[in-house]
Protein backbone atom coordinates (compact mmCIF):
# COMPACT_ATOMS: atom_id res chain seq x y z
CA UNK A 1 0.00 0.00 0.00
CA UNK A 2 1.33 3.42 -0.91
CA UNK A 3 1.95 6.02 1.75
CA UNK A 4 1.29 9.73 1.42
CA UNK A 5 3.29 12.14 3.50
CA UNK A 6 1.24 15.31 3.92
CA UNK A 7 2.50 17.35 6.90
CA UNK A 8 -0.09 18.53 9.44
CA UNK A 9 1.07 22.13 9.17
CA UNK A 10 -0.35 25.34 7.70
CA UNK A 11 1.04 24.15 4.36
CA UNK A 12 -1.08 20.98 4.48
CA UNK A 13 -3.81 22.09 2.12
CA UNK A 14 -1.51 23.48 -0.54
CA UNK A 15 0.61 20.30 -0.46
CA UNK A 16 -2.49 18.12 -0.55
CA UNK A 17 -3.89 20.01 -3.52
CA UNK A 18 -0.52 19.85 -5.25
CA UNK A 19 -0.53 16.08 -4.92
CA UNK A 20 -4.14 15.94 -6.11
CA UNK A 21 -3.45 18.02 -9.20
CA UNK A 22 -5.15 21.20 -8.03
CA UNK A 23 -8.63 20.05 -7.03
CA UNK A 24 -10.07 17.57 -4.54
CA UNK A 25 -13.44 16.05 -3.71
CA UNK A 26 -15.14 16.30 -0.31
CA UNK A 27 -17.76 13.79 0.81
CA UNK A 28 -21.50 14.46 0.99
CA UNK A 29 -24.35 14.39 3.48
CA UNK A 30 -23.80 12.05 6.43
CA UNK A 31 -27.19 12.19 8.12
CA UNK A 32 -28.98 11.64 4.81
CA UNK A 33 -27.15 8.35 4.31
CA UNK A 34 -27.44 7.23 7.93
CA UNK A 35 -31.20 7.60 7.69
CA UNK A 36 -31.23 5.60 4.47
CA UNK A 37 -29.38 2.87 6.38
CA UNK A 38 -32.20 2.86 8.93
CA UNK A 39 -30.92 5.18 11.66
CA UNK A 40 -33.42 7.34 13.55
CA UNK A 41 -31.79 10.76 13.95
CA UNK A 42 -34.70 12.58 15.56
CA UNK A 43 -32.53 13.66 18.46
CA UNK A 44 -30.64 16.77 19.60
CA UNK A 45 -27.42 14.90 18.81
CA UNK A 46 -28.57 14.33 15.19
CA UNK A 47 -26.00 12.21 13.30
CA UNK A 48 -23.78 12.07 16.41
CA UNK A 49 -26.46 9.84 17.95
CA UNK A 50 -25.02 7.02 15.86
CA UNK A 51 -21.75 7.26 17.77
CA UNK A 52 -23.79 5.73 20.58
CA UNK A 53 -26.09 3.41 18.69
CA UNK A 54 -24.74 2.46 15.26
CA UNK A 55 -21.03 3.34 14.88
CA UNK A 56 -20.69 0.68 12.19
CA UNK A 57 -23.18 2.62 10.04
CA UNK A 58 -21.00 5.73 10.24
CA UNK A 59 -17.99 3.70 9.10
CA UNK A 60 -20.04 2.23 6.28
CA UNK A 61 -21.12 5.66 5.04
CA UNK A 62 -17.52 6.93 5.16
CA UNK A 63 -16.53 3.96 3.01
CA UNK A 64 -19.38 4.61 0.59
CA UNK A 65 -18.08 8.14 0.05
CA UNK A 66 -14.49 7.01 -0.39
CA UNK A 67 -15.64 4.48 -2.96
CA UNK A 68 -17.56 7.28 -4.69
CA UNK A 69 -14.33 9.24 -5.12
CA UNK A 70 -14.18 11.47 -2.04
CA UNK A 71 -10.68 12.58 -1.09
CA UNK A 72 -11.79 14.11 2.24
CA UNK A 73 -14.20 12.51 4.69
CA UNK A 74 -15.77 14.52 7.51
CA UNK A 75 -16.36 12.97 10.93
CA UNK A 76 -19.74 12.46 12.60
CA UNK A 77 -19.05 15.16 15.18
CA UNK A 78 -20.91 18.11 13.68
CA UNK A 79 -23.55 18.06 16.42
CA UNK A 80 -21.40 16.16 18.94
CA UNK A 81 -20.58 18.35 21.93
CA UNK A 82 -19.50 17.61 25.47
CA UNK A 83 -22.47 19.63 26.72
CA UNK A 84 -24.85 17.65 24.50
CA UNK A 85 -23.55 14.29 25.68
CA UNK A 86 -23.62 15.39 29.32
CA UNK A 87 -27.25 16.38 28.87
CA UNK A 88 -27.84 12.74 27.92
CA UNK A 89 -26.31 11.62 31.22
CA UNK A 90 -22.78 10.85 30.12
CA UNK A 91 -19.79 11.83 32.25
CA UNK A 92 -17.19 14.32 31.01
CA UNK A 93 -14.76 11.46 30.29
CA UNK A 94 -17.38 9.46 28.40
CA UNK A 95 -18.35 12.54 26.41
CA UNK A 96 -14.76 13.21 25.40
CA UNK A 97 -14.31 9.57 24.42
CA UNK A 98 -17.32 9.81 22.13
CA UNK A 99 -15.77 12.82 20.40
CA UNK A 100 -12.55 10.85 19.92
CA UNK A 101 -14.59 7.94 18.63
CA UNK A 102 -15.89 10.04 15.74
CA UNK A 103 -12.32 10.52 14.53
CA UNK A 104 -11.34 6.91 15.20
CA UNK A 105 -14.22 5.68 13.03
CA UNK A 106 -13.17 7.87 10.10
CA UNK A 107 -9.52 6.83 10.45
CA UNK A 108 -10.60 3.18 10.49
CA UNK A 109 -12.70 3.71 7.36
CA UNK A 110 -9.68 5.20 5.60
CA UNK A 111 -7.52 2.24 6.63
CA UNK A 112 -10.15 -0.21 5.40
CA UNK A 113 -10.43 1.66 2.13
CA UNK A 114 -6.69 1.51 1.55
CA UNK A 115 -6.81 -2.24 2.23
CA UNK A 116 -9.51 -2.62 -0.42
CA UNK A 117 -7.41 -0.56 -2.82
CA UNK A 118 -4.40 -2.80 -2.28
CA UNK A 119 -6.49 -5.82 -3.27
CA UNK A 120 -7.79 -4.17 -6.44
CA UNK A 121 -5.61 -4.05 -9.53
CA UNK A 122 -8.07 -2.19 -11.75
CA UNK A 123 -8.71 0.93 -9.68
CA UNK A 124 -12.37 0.10 -9.51
CA UNK A 125 -14.95 -2.66 -9.50
CA UNK A 126 -17.66 -3.82 -11.80
CA UNK A 127 -20.29 -2.11 -9.65
CA UNK A 128 -18.74 1.32 -10.14
CA UNK A 129 -16.84 1.65 -6.88
CA UNK A 130 -13.65 3.71 -7.12
CA UNK A 131 -10.72 1.91 -5.52
CA UNK A 132 -7.62 4.00 -6.13
CA UNK A 133 -4.76 4.78 -3.82
CA UNK A 134 -4.57 8.52 -3.29
CA UNK A 135 -4.06 10.95 -0.43
CA UNK A 136 -7.17 11.00 1.76
CA UNK A 137 -7.75 13.48 4.57
CA UNK A 138 -9.92 13.01 7.66
CA UNK A 139 -11.60 16.26 8.69
CA UNK A 140 -12.92 16.53 12.25
CA UNK A 141 -16.21 18.39 12.11
CA UNK A 142 -16.97 21.19 14.55
CA UNK A 143 -20.49 22.46 14.09
CA UNK A 144 -21.60 25.87 15.27
CA UNK A 145 -23.17 26.67 18.63
CA UNK A 146 -26.46 26.87 16.77
CA UNK A 147 -26.13 23.21 15.77
CA UNK A 148 -25.84 22.25 19.46
CA UNK A 149 -29.05 24.15 20.19
CA UNK A 150 -30.77 21.84 17.67
CA UNK A 151 -33.35 24.51 16.85
CA UNK A 152 -32.16 25.56 13.41
CA UNK A 153 -30.09 28.45 14.79
CA UNK A 154 -27.19 27.58 12.51
CA UNK A 155 -29.49 28.65 9.66
CA UNK A 156 -30.20 32.04 11.26
CA UNK A 157 -27.09 32.86 13.28
CA UNK A 158 -29.31 34.49 15.90
CA UNK A 159 -27.78 33.63 19.27
CA UNK A 160 -29.20 36.60 21.16
CA UNK A 161 -27.56 39.88 22.13
CA UNK A 162 -26.09 38.34 25.29
CA UNK A 163 -23.86 35.93 23.36
CA UNK A 164 -20.20 36.94 23.17
CA UNK A 165 -17.00 35.77 21.53
CA UNK A 166 -15.66 34.69 24.92
CA UNK A 167 -18.76 32.65 25.72
CA UNK A 168 -18.50 30.87 22.38
CA UNK A 169 -14.82 30.15 22.96
CA UNK A 170 -15.59 28.56 26.31
CA UNK A 171 -18.38 26.50 24.77
CA UNK A 172 -16.13 25.09 22.04
CA UNK A 173 -12.73 25.05 23.79
CA UNK A 174 -12.49 21.53 25.21
CA UNK A 175 -14.32 20.03 22.25
CA UNK A 176 -11.77 21.46 19.82
CA UNK A 177 -8.89 20.29 22.03
CA UNK A 178 -10.24 16.74 22.19
CA UNK A 179 -10.87 16.49 18.47
CA UNK A 180 -7.43 17.88 17.64
CA UNK A 181 -5.79 15.37 19.98
CA UNK A 182 -7.69 12.49 18.36
CA UNK A 183 -5.49 12.66 15.27
CA UNK A 184 -7.46 14.03 12.32
CA UNK A 185 -5.65 15.70 9.44
CA UNK A 186 -7.71 18.88 9.60
CA UNK A 187 -10.49 20.49 11.65
CA UNK A 188 -13.58 21.55 9.72
CA UNK A 189 -15.40 24.45 11.38
CA UNK A 190 -18.68 24.15 9.50
CA UNK A 191 -21.87 26.12 8.90
CA UNK A 192 -20.48 29.15 10.73
CA UNK A 193 -23.45 31.53 10.71
CA UNK A 194 -22.08 34.78 12.08
CA UNK A 195 -19.00 36.91 12.63
CA UNK A 196 -18.63 36.37 16.37
CA UNK A 197 -18.38 32.60 16.01
CA UNK A 198 -15.79 32.94 13.24
CA UNK A 199 -13.81 35.18 15.57
CA UNK A 200 -14.20 32.68 18.41
CA UNK A 201 -12.86 29.82 16.31
CA UNK A 202 -9.90 31.85 15.04
CA UNK A 203 -8.98 32.97 18.56
CA UNK A 204 -9.33 29.43 19.93
CA UNK A 205 -6.91 28.05 17.37
CA UNK A 206 -4.37 30.65 18.43
CA UNK A 207 -4.94 30.53 22.19
CA UNK A 208 -4.79 26.75 22.43
CA UNK A 209 -1.86 26.45 20.01
CA UNK A 210 -3.82 23.91 17.99
CA UNK A 211 -1.31 22.24 15.71
CA UNK A 212 -3.89 20.68 13.40
CA UNK A 213 -4.78 23.00 10.50
CA UNK A 214 -8.39 24.01 9.97
CA UNK A 215 -10.88 25.31 7.47
CA UNK A 216 -13.80 27.67 8.09
CA UNK A 217 -16.94 27.44 6.02
CA UNK A 218 -19.91 29.77 6.28
CA UNK A 219 -23.50 29.47 5.14
CA UNK A 220 -25.67 31.98 3.31
CA UNK A 221 -29.32 32.29 2.43
CA UNK A 222 -29.11 35.29 0.10
CA UNK A 223 -25.87 34.76 -1.82
CA UNK A 224 -24.39 37.94 -0.36
CA UNK A 225 -24.00 37.71 3.42
CA UNK A 226 -23.76 34.90 5.94
CA UNK A 227 -27.13 33.79 7.31
CA UNK A 228 -27.05 36.19 10.29
CA UNK A 229 -26.75 39.13 7.90
CA UNK A 230 -23.10 39.70 8.84
CA UNK A 231 -20.78 40.58 5.98
CA UNK A 232 -19.28 37.53 4.27
CA UNK A 233 -16.24 39.64 3.41
CA UNK A 234 -15.64 40.41 7.08
CA UNK A 235 -16.15 36.78 8.09
CA UNK A 236 -13.82 35.47 5.38
CA UNK A 237 -11.24 38.10 6.35
CA UNK A 238 -11.16 36.64 9.85
CA UNK A 239 -10.35 33.24 8.36
CA UNK A 240 -7.74 34.79 6.08
CA UNK A 241 -5.94 36.42 9.01
CA UNK A 242 -5.68 33.17 11.04
CA UNK A 243 -2.51 31.27 10.15
CA UNK A 244 -3.93 27.89 11.19
CA UNK A 245 -6.87 28.26 8.79
CA UNK A 246 -5.72 26.70 5.51
CA UNK A 247 -8.94 27.03 3.51
CA UNK A 248 -12.09 29.13 3.63
CA UNK A 249 -15.43 28.73 1.94
CA UNK A 250 -19.13 27.89 2.00
CA UNK A 251 -21.17 24.88 3.04
CA UNK A 252 -24.85 23.98 3.49
CA UNK A 253 -25.98 26.71 1.10
CA UNK A 254 -28.14 26.36 -2.05
CA UNK A 255 -26.03 25.74 -5.18
CA UNK A 256 -27.54 28.74 -6.98
CA UNK A 257 -25.75 31.12 -4.60
CA UNK A 258 -22.29 29.58 -4.77
CA UNK A 259 -20.93 31.36 -7.85
CA UNK A 260 -21.29 34.85 -6.42
CA UNK A 261 -20.09 33.73 -2.98
CA UNK A 262 -16.85 32.34 -4.44
CA UNK A 263 -16.21 35.62 -6.24
CA UNK A 264 -16.80 37.52 -3.00
CA UNK A 265 -14.45 35.30 -0.95
CA UNK A 266 -11.73 35.68 -3.58
CA UNK A 267 -11.65 39.40 -2.85
CA UNK A 268 -10.31 38.85 0.66
CA UNK A 269 -8.45 35.54 0.71
CA UNK A 270 -5.47 33.93 -0.97
CA UNK A 271 -6.24 30.58 0.64
CA UNK A 272 -7.84 27.63 -1.18
CA UNK A 273 -11.61 27.95 -1.43
CA UNK A 274 -13.73 25.05 -0.21
CA UNK A 275 -17.31 24.61 -1.42
CA UNK A 276 -19.83 21.97 -0.35
CA UNK A 277 -23.42 23.16 -0.81
CA UNK A 278 -26.57 21.36 0.22
CA UNK A 279 -28.98 20.02 -2.38
CA UNK A 280 -30.85 23.32 -2.47
CA UNK A 281 -33.72 21.98 -0.37
CA UNK A 282 -35.20 24.16 2.34
CA UNK A 283 -34.84 23.26 6.02
CA UNK A 284 -37.96 23.61 8.18
CA UNK A 285 -36.66 24.41 11.67
CA UNK A 286 -40.07 23.93 13.28
CA UNK A 287 -40.54 20.44 11.85
CA UNK A 288 -36.78 19.76 12.04
CA UNK A 289 -36.67 18.26 8.59
CA UNK A 290 -35.80 19.14 5.02
CA UNK A 291 -38.67 19.97 2.71
CA UNK A 292 -38.53 17.48 -0.15
CA UNK A 293 -38.72 18.46 -3.81
CA UNK A 294 -37.36 21.94 -3.17
CA UNK A 295 -33.81 21.22 -4.31
CA UNK A 296 -31.93 20.34 -7.49
CA UNK A 297 -31.11 16.98 -9.04
CA UNK A 298 -27.64 15.48 -8.94
CA UNK A 299 -27.28 16.36 -12.61
CA UNK A 300 -28.14 20.01 -12.02
CA UNK A 301 -25.92 20.14 -8.94
CA UNK A 302 -22.92 18.76 -10.80
CA UNK A 303 -23.51 21.07 -13.76
CA UNK A 304 -22.24 23.90 -11.53
CA UNK A 305 -18.99 22.18 -10.50
CA UNK A 306 -16.72 23.04 -13.41
CA UNK A 307 -17.74 26.69 -13.28
CA UNK A 308 -17.06 26.85 -9.55
CA UNK A 309 -13.57 25.46 -10.13
CA UNK A 310 -12.96 27.80 -13.05
CA UNK A 311 -13.62 30.84 -10.88
CA UNK A 312 -11.59 29.69 -7.89
CA UNK A 313 -12.90 26.68 -5.93
CA UNK A 314 -10.28 24.03 -5.15
CA UNK A 315 -12.25 21.66 -2.94
CA UNK A 316 -15.80 20.67 -3.88
CA UNK A 317 -18.30 18.31 -2.30
CA UNK A 318 -21.81 18.18 -0.90
CA UNK A 319 -23.57 18.85 2.37
CA UNK A 320 -27.09 18.04 3.56
CA UNK A 321 -29.24 15.89 1.27
CA UNK A 322 -26.40 15.06 -1.10
CA UNK A 323 -25.40 11.41 -1.50
CA UNK A 324 -22.59 9.16 -2.75
CA UNK A 325 -24.16 9.44 -6.19
CA UNK A 326 -23.69 13.21 -6.04
CA UNK A 327 -20.07 12.80 -5.00
CA UNK A 328 -19.36 10.24 -7.71
CA UNK A 329 -20.76 12.66 -10.27
CA UNK A 330 -18.51 15.44 -8.89
CA UNK A 331 -15.52 13.09 -9.07
CA UNK A 332 -16.29 12.32 -12.69
CA UNK A 333 -16.86 15.97 -13.54
CA UNK A 334 -13.49 16.94 -12.09
CA UNK A 335 -11.81 14.01 -13.85
CA UNK A 336 -13.36 15.13 -17.15
CA UNK A 337 -12.29 18.69 -16.44
CA UNK A 338 -8.65 17.67 -16.13
CA UNK A 339 -8.85 15.96 -19.51
CA UNK A 340 -10.14 19.17 -21.07
CA UNK A 341 -7.84 21.60 -19.24
CA UNK A 342 -6.26 24.00 -21.72
CA UNK A 343 -2.64 25.02 -21.73
CA UNK A 344 -1.01 21.78 -20.63
CA UNK A 345 1.44 19.83 -22.71
CA UNK A 346 1.10 16.07 -22.99
CA UNK A 347 3.37 15.27 -20.05
CA UNK A 348 1.64 17.82 -17.81
CA UNK A 349 -1.74 16.45 -18.85
CA UNK A 350 -0.72 12.88 -18.02
CA UNK A 351 0.76 13.96 -14.70
CA UNK A 352 -2.48 15.79 -13.89
CA UNK A 353 -4.58 12.75 -14.76
CA UNK A 354 -2.40 10.52 -12.60
CA UNK A 355 -2.82 12.92 -9.70
CA UNK A 356 -6.57 13.20 -10.15
CA UNK A 357 -6.89 9.42 -10.17
CA UNK A 358 -4.67 9.00 -7.16
CA UNK A 359 -1.90 7.17 -9.02
CA UNK A 360 0.83 8.95 -7.05
CA UNK A 361 4.17 7.56 -6.05
CA UNK A 362 5.12 7.38 -2.39
CA UNK A 363 6.00 10.71 -0.85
Amino acid sequence: METFNIPATPSLMKEFLRQMGGTAVIDGGLATELELHGADLNDPLWSAKCLLTFPHLIRSVHLDYLEAGADIIITASYQATIQGFEAKGFSREQSENLLKKSVDIALEARRMYYERCSKSSSGGTGDGRILKNRPILVAASVGSYGAYLADGSEYSGCYGEAMTVNALKEFHRRRVQVLAEAGPDIIAFETVPNKIEAQAFAELLDEEHIKIPAWLTFNSKDGVNVVSGDSLLQCASIAESCKQVVAVGINCTPPRFIHDLILAIKKVTTKPIVIYPNSGERYDADRKEWVENTGVSDEDFVSYVNKWCEIGASLVGGCCRTTPNTIKAIYRALSDRCLQHPGRNQKQQLDYIRNMHGCLGAF
